[in-house]
C-alpha cells in the first residue's frame, strides 16, 4: 500500500502537471484526423482540464491497422515468454515510479478521492500488470493421450487484435484489469476509454513504450462511444472486444459482433449486489464496516457495490445504529483532500441520474435513515434508506452512487429469494456466524462472486464476472482471464507405423 500525501502536496502537483491531449498509435501521440477535440473537465470543480482529440472512424481504421501489422509481423508475440516478462515487468515498475502523478491525474478526471487512487487503484493497478507478467513463463500447453499411432497437443496462441473498452468509473484498474492479461498473451491491443476519464490511459500508453512494449502494440483512440466504440465493435479486422461498463452497452457489441465477423466479446456489466445479514451474524460492528465500504466505496460507482442490503428484520435497527456510527467515517469534499473518503460524481448528467433515486424517497414515502443531502457541484452524501421493498426502483435498478438501500427478511429461505430478486449476478456478501449457513447461501446466490462477512472483490488470482445480465463470455481476472485472449489450437500428428514405412519409401 502506498501512503497519501497531504492535501497541499497533492494540490501542488495537481498544479505541475503534463496532461496528453491526443490519441495515442503506433508508439506516438496524434491528433484525432478530423482535428475535432472534445472538453475534459475535473467534475469536482467544472474546471476544464484539457482539449482531447475526438476521434472517429478513420482513426480507429489507422489504429486497427497499425495494431494488426505489429501483430502480424511479430514484434511482440513471437518475442519469448520471458522477454514479454521481462518488458511487462519494467512498465509495472515505470508505473511505480509515476504513481503519484498517476493518483492525482486520475483523481482529477474522475472526481475520485485521491486517497482511494493512492492507496487502493494505482498499487492494484501495478500488482495486476505484475501477476499477468509472472503467469507468462508459467503456462504449459497440453499433449493428450491418443494412443501410439497419434501425438495431439494442445496449444494456446494470442487472439490477435484486441479492442478494450473500459468504463470510467476505475479507468487504471480497468485498464489494468483488460490489458494485462492480453499483452501476457501476445495480442496487440486498441483501448478506448471512457470519454469521461481519458487521462490517465493516455499516460499509462506513453509509459508501456518506454517500457519497451513496441509501437503498434498498445494504442489509445479516445472519442465517443459512438465515434470509437461502435466502429471498433464492427471493425472486420478487431479479433475481440473485451468490455466493462452498463449492460445496454454491452448488448450492443453483441450485436456488433453478429453484424460484423462475429469477433469474440467478453462482457463485465452492471450488478445490484446483495449484502444479507443473518440473524448469527456474530459481529454487527464488522457486519456495520463492510456494509458501509461495500456501499459507499467509490462513491458507489461501482459494479460490484453492495448497494441491498438485507438484514433479518430481529438485528435490522441495532445494525443500522452501528452503519450510522462508521458512515461518520466517511466526509464528502474535495477529492485532492485525503481526509475525504467521498468524493464528486463523475458528471453532471450522472449527478442528476443518482438525485433522482432521491425523489424516489418521498415518493414512495421510504424512510431516509442516514444522509439524503447534496452538496454544490457534483456531490451526494452516504444515504441509507430504510424500509425498500422488492418493488421500489431503489431495489431493482442499479444506482451507481452513494444509497444504500435496506429491506429486511424472516426466514434463510426469502433472504435467498429477496437476494435473487435480480437481473443481474455479479456479487454477493454473506454474513453469518454458521459455516452451515455461510455455504448454503453461497451456494443459492446466482452471483459470480460471494464474499463472506466480508466485502471484497478477492484478488489478482481470482476470477471475477457474473451471471445472467452481469457478464457474457468469460472473466476477468486470474488465469482464466488470459485465456480470454487466446484460441485453442488442435495440432494432431500420425506416428503409425504404416505412416513411418510410407515416408522411407
Amino acid at each position: 500500500m502506498h501512503e497519501p500525501l497531504t492535501a497541499a502536496e497533492y494540490k501542488a502537483l495537481a498544479q505541475e502537471l503534463h496532461v496528453p491531449t491526443n490519441a495515442f498509435i503506433d508508439g506516438a501521440y496524434r491528433p484525432a484526423k478530423s482535428g475535432k477535440t472534445f472538453k475534459s473537465t475535473n467534475p469536482a470543480t467544472g474546471e476544464l482540464l484539457a482539449e482531447i482529440a475526438a476521434c472517429d472512424t478513420s482513426d480507429v481504421d489507422y489504429a486497427v491497422a497499425k495494431a494488426r501489422e505489429a501483430f502480424d509481423d511479430g514484434r511482440w508475440r513471437q518475442l519469448t515468454p520471458g522477454a514479454r516478462k521481462e518488458t511487462l515487468l519494467k512498465f509495472a515498475k515505470l508505473l511505480e515510479r509515476n504513481r503519484h502523478e498517476l493518483a492525482v491525474m486520475e483523481s482529477l478526471d474522475s472526481g475520485k478521492p485521491v486517497r482511494e487512487c493512492q492507496t487502493v487503484d494505482v498499487p492494484d493497478t501495478i500488482h495486476t500488470i505484475r501477476w499477468h507478467a509472472e503467469l507468462i513463463d508459467k503456462l504449459y500447453d497440453n499433449t493428450n493421450s491418443v494412443g501410439p499411432n497419434a501425438l495431439a497437443m494442445v496449444v494456446r496462441e494470442p487472439i490477435g487484435v484486441v479492442a478494450c473498452v473500459l468504463p470510467w468509473n476505475f479507468p487504471l484498474l480497468m485498464l489494468a484489469w483488460k490489458i494485462a492479461p492480453a499483452l501476457a498473451a501476445g495480442c496487440s491491443v486498441i483501448v478506448k476509454p471512457a470519454q469521461e476519464t481519458t487521462l490517465t490511459t493516455l499516460r499509462v500508453a506513453e509509459l508501456a513504450l518506454e517500457a519497451g512494449i513496441p509501437a503498434g502494440v498498445f494504442n489509445v483512440v479516445t472519442g465517443s462511444g459512438k465515434d470509437v466504440g461502435e466502429p471498433l465493435g464492427l471493425h472486420m479486422d478487431v479479433d475481440m472486444v473485451a468490455f466493462t461498463g452498463s449492460t445496454p452497452t454491452g448488448r450492443r457489441f453483441l450485436h456488433y459482433s453478429a453484424d460484423s465477423n462475429l469477433k469474440k466479446v467478453v462482457l463485465e456489466c452492471g450488478g445490484k449486489n446483495p449484502a444479507v445479514v443473518l440473524d448469527d451474524a456474530e459481529d454487527l460492528d464488522l457486519v456495520a464496516e463492510q456494509v458501509v465500504n461495500g456501499a459507499f466505496w467509490n462513491m458507489g460507482e461501482n459494479c460490484s457495490a453492495s448497494s441491498r442490503l438485507i438484514v433479518h428484520a430481529s438485528i435490522k435497527d441495532e445494525l443500522l445504529k452501528r452503519i450510522g456510527a462508521y458512515m461518520r467515517e466517511w466526509k464528502t469534499g474535495d477529492p485532492l483532500d485525503p481526509e475525504n473518503r467521498i468524493g464528486a460524481l463523475v458528471s453532471k448528467s450522472h449527478f442528476e441520474k443518482v438525485r433522482s433515486f432521491l425523489d424516489d424517497v418521498k415518493s414512495e414515502k421510504l424512510s431516509l435513515a442516514f444522509g439524503g443531502q447534496t452538496q454544490d457541484g457534483v456531490f451526494i452524501e452516504p444515504t441509507v434508506v430504510d424500509g425498500v421493498t422488492p418493488a421500489s426502483r431503489l431495489f431493482k435498478e442499479e444506482i451507481f452512487g452513494p444509497i444504500l438501500s435496506v429491506t429486511t427478511f424472516e426466514t434463510l429461505s426469502e433472504a435467498v429469494a429477496l437476494a435473487n430478486d435480480t437481473n443481474y449476478g455479479l456479487t454477493a456478501s454473506v454474513y453469518t456466524g454458521s459455516l452451515r449457513n455461510a455455504i448454503r447461501v453461497s451456494r443459492d446466490i446466482r452471483a459470480g462472486l460471494v464474499t463472506v462477512n466480508c466485502f471484497g472483490e478477492g484478488d489478482a488470482s481470482t476470477p471475477f464476472g457474473g451471471y445472467k445480465e452481469s457478464g457474457f463470455g468469460g472473466r476477468d481476472k486470474s488465469i482464466f482471464a488470459h485465456d480470454n485472449y487466446c484460441e485453442l489450437k488442435t495440432i494432431w500428428i500420425d506416428v503409425s507405423e504404416r505412416s513411418v514405412d510410407e515416408t522411407i519409401r
